[in-house]
């Protein structure tokens, strides 16, 4: 009878207890879309059947609960500040997703002691127990905290659009990213293409740049074609894989969502996502 090493044990342990899957959302520039992607992603994870929770680290622009229509009294930095924990701030919507929202002003949070800084670490790491994946929106562009959101992740997912100045930008996210050494998986989502063929060409130039310029293989995660119904369900306060499901969008969602699904949780060993944010935000 074969019997089981204590580095085996070991290992199936660790794989049953395997944290969540970190995704960032990130875009080069802004008005691209990258949180619709964000919030309509979230509810296609979690009709898959996964446990899902979204948070809006847009500290600028904050408005993942317009999309989701949430009416938010409280968020993240009720619960830095030590008003309201960590249940209080999280939204938990009708499409089984749950949501902890965001704010604007990131200076009314800086400069914590130690203690709440270990505190916040310890709550937020509560997460990655809780739930399969953690969807990340984060802010447009190169900044530090876009930076450290990525990467932190297992998984950064950038958003562009066919707009020459999209695709430049969204190329620049990449090279910051590699600049810094990111070992998790970048993926191109192209939004707001006119057909399939005009966003699988836009995906070509972008990642054949990055092979020959910066040596990294950025990997094709999806097209979503421009639709209007898109800008409705917005104006509706609701996703719009709820308010139009049925729509081409919406099935071409779902398939971004099965493909991302499929990829597994980074085996980088090193401290846990939220320590690593947390860290460089304060």
């Amino acid at each position: 009878m074969a019997t089981t090493s204590v580095e085996e044990l070991a290992k199936l342990a660790a794989a049953n207890s395997q944290k969540a899957n970190v995704l960032a959302v990130a875009s080069g520039k802004g008005g691209v879309g990258k949180t619709n992607v964000s919030a309509n992603l979230a509810i296609c994870l979690a009709a898959l059947g996964k446990r899902v929770v979204v948070l809006d680290a847009d500290f600028g622009l904050a408005n993942l609960d317009i999309i989701f229509g949430i009416n938010s009294k409280y968020n993240l930095s009720h619960f830095i500040k030590g008003c309201r924990t960590l249940d209080q701030i999280c939204h938990t919507t009708p499409s089984g997703v749950d949501v902890i929202c965001g704010f604007s002003g990131i200076d009314s949070v800086t400069g914590v002691s130690d203690f709440v800084r270990e505190r916040i670490i310890r709550t937020l790491e509560t997460l990655s127990d809780n739930y399969d994946v953690i969807i990340v929106d984060t802010s447009a562009g190169i900044g530090r905290m876009v930076l450290s959101f990525c990467m932190a992740s297992d998984h950064t997912v950038l958003v562009t659009t066919p707009e020459p100045t999209a695709m430049t930008d969204a190329y620049t996210v990449l090279k910051a990213l590699t600049i810094k050494r990111y070992n998790g998986r970048v993926s191109l989502l192209v939004n707001k293409a006119s057909s399939v063929a005009e966003g699988k060409n836009v995906y070509r130039q972008v990642s054949t740049a990055a092979a020959q310029f910066i040596g990294v293989k950025l990997h094709h995660t999806g097209v979503l074609l421009r639709d209007e119904r898109v800008s409705l369900a917005v104006k509706k306060r609701q996703p719009v894989v709820l308010e139009y499901p049925k729509c081409s969008t919406t099935r071409a969602l779902m398939t971004v969502a099965a493909r991302l699904s499929r990829v597994p949780v980074s085996s980088t060993a090193g401290q846990s996502f939220f320590k690593k944010v947390v860290n460089w935000f304060f």
